[in-house]
């Protein structure tokens, strides 16, 4: 093995030792197959799979690959081959041996695939498990150590930029690896878990992650996919969360929406909602912003009051239109929302009236 397996002198002195073992058994269990199929009744003896793998550390089949695995086989049969005489001794029957030999390889061989078919369902099921954990940790807010942690054993940086998404998938739902296989297509990963009849994506990497959502759409269903705001790492990931699902919730509102859409494109309608959150954005990049900036509150409020007219406007403010248009140009350029746009010009709308219920009095 160390001569023919550059990998075998790698492994260390406990794993070499576990994969002699492993040879051993399985050079025994020929010469008992062998020598029991030569005193039965010419029926095939059954092949006791636990007694080739049983010795073997679960370990084993993260540090060797299959690959190694159909190397080591190759090479241990093309051995006892050359020695089938001194292994097999007075039993040999050398043309049925051979025979023999190759079938034994070909169980063994399919033995091999079934331990790690078995070892990647078990490690495909644990991960599922601890992604609907770092999932569900993120929804909740819990930015712990345990969340890094577990984290950590999915192979993911918590101090990558992360954004959550959430969609509503269809019933046939893509499998992970092939989401993670879209994911990395794009220099990004990504792991999911549901959340009642909604799947929740925690993409991690790009900073800009509306490439890697609209290359997921094709897995998802015909509902709306909302994009959370990113956040600088994992344990940060709870704000997009919160607000990623605040929008799927408020979407229905506005069903002409792009798809993915942004959640910060919702807030008008997350407001209606009772989202509080949105409230408070909505003020803060919106109404505060005007009512800082001069004549532009005044100006939209005039507008907005005669239905989108730039000479109304003008004529209420007593100034000319053209001035009305360059104040309408620097309301676009605080805000990121075009009064000239009906879709904008009513989230203006909500945010004035927004702003102006929070600066009054206080109700007796």
């Amino acid at each position: 093995m160390e001569a023919e397996l550059p990998w075998f002198s790698a492994l260390g002195a406990d794993q070499r030792a576990a994969v002699g073992l492993i040879v051993q058994s399985g050079i025994r269990e020929l010469v008992r197959w062998y020598r029991e199929y030569q005193a039965g009744d010419g029926a095939m003896p059954p092949l006791r799979h636990a007694d080739l793998f049983g010795t073997a550390p679960r370990q084993l089949t993260s540090t060797i690959t299959l690959q190694q695995t159909v190397s080591l086989v190759r090479m241990a049969v093309d051995t006892c081959e050359r020695r089938l005489e001194s292994m097999l001794g007075e039993s040999l029957e050398t043309p049925g041996a051979r025979e023999m030999l190759l079938r034994y390889a070909r169980e063994v061989a399919f033995a091999a695939a079934e331990v790690y078919a078995r070892a990647a369902e078990t490690r495909g099921a644990w991960d599922a498990r601890l992604e609907s954990l770092v999932v569900d940790a993120v929804v909740r807010g819990d930015g712990s150590d345990a969340l890094a942690s577990q984290a950590s054993a999915l192979s993911w940086e918590a101090d990558r930029p992360t954004t959550v998404v959430v969609a509503e998938p269809d019933l046939a739902e893509a499998s992970p690896a092939l989401w993670r296989r879209t994911a990395r297509d794009h220099d990004a990963e990504i792991i999911t878990g549901r959340q009642g009849a909604r799947l929740v994506a925690l993409i991690g990497g790009p900073e800009d992650p509306l490439p890697v959502v609209r290359a997921l759409l094709p897995l998802l269903g015909e509902g709306p996919v909302v994009v959370g705001p990113t956040s600088p790492g994992l344990a940060a990931a709870g704000r997009s969360a919160r607000a990623a699902l605040s929008g799927i919730a408020a979407a229905v509102a506005w069903p002409e929406a792009p798809r993915p859409v942004l959640a910060s494109a919702l807030l008008a309608e997350r407001v209606l909602a009772g989202d509080e959150s949105a409230g408070r954005a909505l003020v803060d990049l919106v109404h505060r912003p005007l009512a800082e900036a001069g004549d532009l509150l005044a100006t939209v409020s005039a507008y907005l009051a005669h239905g989108g007219t730039l000479e109304a406007t003008a004529r209420q403010l007593f100034v000319h239109p053209n001035t009305v248009r360059y104040r309408l140009g620097r309301v676009a350029e605080l805000t990121g929302l075009r009064p000239a746009d009906p879709r904008d010009r009513w989230t203006l709308q909500v945010a004035v009236a927004l702003g102006r219920l929070r600066a009054g009095p206080t109700p007796l």
